[in-house]
């Protein structure tokens, strides 16, 4: 059995990559921090610059501690110092990120105006360029506007909303004109830095625990978060694929741009994973991968009671009988193309049992952890995965964020496609 140590760069390198977010002056400026937090969480490299006015609506201090970096402004911009600080702050980014961008910046940055810091900026800036628009919806439908976007989107920069919505100004109860949320604006820039390596690949993400109820109140479950499969499910969207994600009770948000299907138990997953797995409807042809990261009941009550038990003194048997198993089922009648990917959870003879159940499942390779290491339990941000390959192939990839762990997924299924 061949085992490797891999540290090779991979897709997660866009968590080094370096933004300057351009924080605009409007009502929405006050959300701005949540957007930073959340692009730092990501793990971006942020400079921020806010216009004078911004400063109105948000605090440089919050600004400054949600970024974990230098707020630039134009009373900075003419402080003494050696060098221009809008040519310096151009050469920074791979993205600008304009967040809560008003109608008078995008008039400005049109007519090529560098009054400002903002503005002097972006005409120096030879990097892609995000607006989130925030505004009045008559503002944004003016055509004055709309033809300032035109000329914006000709340069080849590009839009994000705004949304229909509940607005900030007074008098108007909802419209055109709200900004995105923060989770879709990092979601947006993490498409826009990733290369769609998984264009056209249609995956579906299994994810969470099951719940098997022995009556309307009570179940067996475990403490599986969602988070292993979320991840997955959240790059590979960004990387361009068309996914199905099927979680059972989670507390997490679904990733923006995909398909999420709520379940509880190991049966209704299993209609949901079958019914994609071999067609997507409309004439579509089956998925090209799974990913099953789901910690599945392995049984359920043999009878379920339709109302509450009530509570009694004696001992209590119950008759389970298993459920069936998905990835086998899938592994039985897999297609050339289709790419199987397991998880094994385990607390001894790992590598052992993982490679018996990547043969008996027909997988292309599985994911053997430990949820009993330290700082690796259900719930922890980070996992610690061994590749076991159907050819007796091991990588030990050690530990890292599950977002990086997804992504060594995708690259090794984009591997085998390719293959």
């Amino acid at each position: 059995m061949f085992i490797s140590n891999y540290r090779a760069m991979n897709h997660s390198t866009l968590h080094v990559t370096p933004i300057l977010v351009i924080v605009a002056a409007s009502v929405a400026a006050v959300k701005a921090p949540f957007v930073l937090r959340r692009l730092r969480e990501a793990g971006y490299a942020l400079q921020v610059i806010a216009s004078e006015r911004a400063l109105h609506f948000v605090t440089p201090l919050a600004l400054t501690t949600a970024a974990e970096a230098q707020i630039h402004t134009d009373q900075s911009w003419f402080e003494p110092q050696a060098g221009a600080k809008h040519l310096e702050l151009s050469h920074f980014p791979k993205m600008v990120l304009v967040v809560g961008a008003t109608a008078d910046l995008m008039a400005k940055a049109a007519l090529g105006l560098a009054d400002d810091l903002a503005c002097a900026t972006l005409l120096s800036v030879r990097c892609p360029v995000l607006w989130v628009p925030a505004m009045n919806p008559h503002m944004w439908l003016h055509p004055a506007t709309q033809s300032h976007k035109t000329t914006l989107e000709g340069w080849g920069q590009r839009f994000l909303g705004p949304l229909e919505g509940k607005l900030g100004t007074q008098g108007e109860a909802s419209g055109l004109g709200r900004m995105v949320e923060p989770e879709g604006i990092v979601e947006a820039v993490n498409r826009l830095l990733t290369v769609q390596d998984l264009a056209g690949k249609k995956i579906i993400v299994t994810a969470g625990p099951t719940r098997e109820y022995l009556d309307p109140v009570r179940f067996i479950s475990n403490p599986s978060s969602g988070k292993m499969g979320f991840a997955v499910a959240q790059r590979a969207a960004s990387r361009g694929a068309v996914v199905s994600l099927i979680s059972g009770p989670v507390h997490l948000a679904p990733p923006e741009g995909v398909e999420y299907v709520q379940i509880n138990s190991a049966l209704e997953m299993k209609a949901a994973v079958d019914l994609r797995f071999d067609s997507l409807g409309d004439g579509v042809d089956g998925v090209d991968g799974v990913v099953m990261t789901a910690a599945i009941a392995d049984y359920r009550a043999k009878d379920q009671a339709s109302e509450k038990q009530a509570k009694v003194a004696e001992n209590v048997t119950l008759e389970l009988v298993p459920n069936p198993d998905i990835l086998k089922g899938l592994g039985a009648r897999k297609a050339s193309h289709q790419v199987l990917v397991g998880f094994a959870m385990e607390t001894h003879a790992g590598l052992e049992r993982a490679s018996l159940k990547v043969q008996r499942k027909n997988l292309d390779f599985i994911c053997l952890n430990y949820p009993t290491q330290a700082g690796l339990g259900f719930g922890s941000d980070d996992n610690d995965v061994t590749c076991v390959w159907a050819d007796s192939r091991v990588e030990e990839w050690g530990r890292r964020s599950k977002l990086e762990v997804a992504d060594l997924i995708l690259d090794r299924m984009l591997e085998v496609w390719q293959a």
